[in-house]
């Protein structure tokens, strides 16, 4: 079954990349501004900008699963009209899509946790992009499972790690917020789930986040602990009243959907409780849908 991540250079496509190859598999993968690392792959440039590149990738890769692990930000001509293209696309060929969404399409607003029944209520243009894409993905695809996920955490990669360092090390000027809530995940745990999840027949929504509910200054003093930095040195301020758009508390409740996972999503007091970062990259992978 051949199997195609677009964005596989990314964070999250990077995990899913290195775990499809590391079972065995030989997976294919798109790339905007540069292939990613790691042998086994073979790497197509795709811009979702442009409809007639995204058909020349897809015909000459005719893969059964395709997962949308890409990363446009508030560009909603990427975020959201490019993922119009690709429902459309798989549609048309009968390719299963598995479409990464985000926490962004809530305002955190009146709920303690959303569950995958809850509404999109965006507050920002990155939001609305990831519902729109959403949107299109349900009615064009209904065999397609929407994937939405919070902070991906892991191996010091990603942007929160980065930022964490950069501010206990003073090499960038900010603040980690007290007030703004999410759900941390392991990006090997999702990039695992997500992998059950492309390889079942599962539609629908579905939540990958963590159990634990940590503000960003919390996770950044988690994630300083494990590196061997003074938690002090980072410096904390509150979102609210600085005029800056999104949900303050946006808590993803992935209780429906982990109790169908063979894949167990840690929370993040236990994946940055001081193990290795290389539990990330040698962490088991399971293939099962329960």
């Amino acid at each position: 079954m051949t199997e195609l991540i677009i964005g596989g250079s990314g964070f999250l496509g990077t995990e899913l990349v290195r775990q499809a190859a590391s079972a065995g598999r030989s997976p294919e993968a798109t790339f905007h501004s540069r292939p990613g690392d790691g042998g086994g792959v073979s790497w197509h440039h795709l811009d979702l900008r442009v409809p007639l590149r995204l058909e020349e990738v897809l015909d000459v890769v005719a893969p059964a699963v395709v997962i949308n692990a890409t990363s446009g930000g508030a560009d909603w001509s990427v975020t959201a009209e490019g993922s119009v293209r690709l429902a459309l696309a798989a549609a048309e060929r009968g390719i299963r899509l598995v479409h990464v969404s985000s926490d962004a399409v809530f305002s955190g607003r009146g709920r303690d946790r959303y569950d995958e029944s809850c509404l999109p209520d965006p507050l920002t243009p990155y939001g609305a992009a990831k519902t729109a894409a959403e949107t299109a993905v349900r009615l064009l695809c209904p065999d397609a499972a929407v994937v939405r996920t919070s902070l991906a955490i892991g191996g010091g990669r990603s942007e929160h790690e980065r930022l964490v360092h950069a501010l206990a090390a003073g090499t960038r000027q900010g603040a980690l917020f007290t007030d703004d809530v999410r759900c941390p995940v392991h990006v090997a745990d999702l990039a695992a789930a997500l992998w059950e999840i492309a390889r079942s027949d599962a539609a629908g929504v579905f939540h990958l986040a963590g159990p634990d509910a940590l503000s960003r200054h919390e996770l950044g003093e988690l994630i300083a602990r494990r590196d061997g930095l003074d938690p002090a040195r980072l410096p904390s301020a509150r979102r609210s009243g600085t005029g800056l758009p999104g949900g303050l508390d946006v808590r993803l409740d992935s209780r429906a959907t982990q109790r169908k996972l063979a894949t167990r999503l840690r929370g993040a007091r236990e994946f940055l409780s001081g193990a290795d970062r290389a539990d990330l990259i040698d962490r088991p992978i399971e293939q099962r849908w329960v």
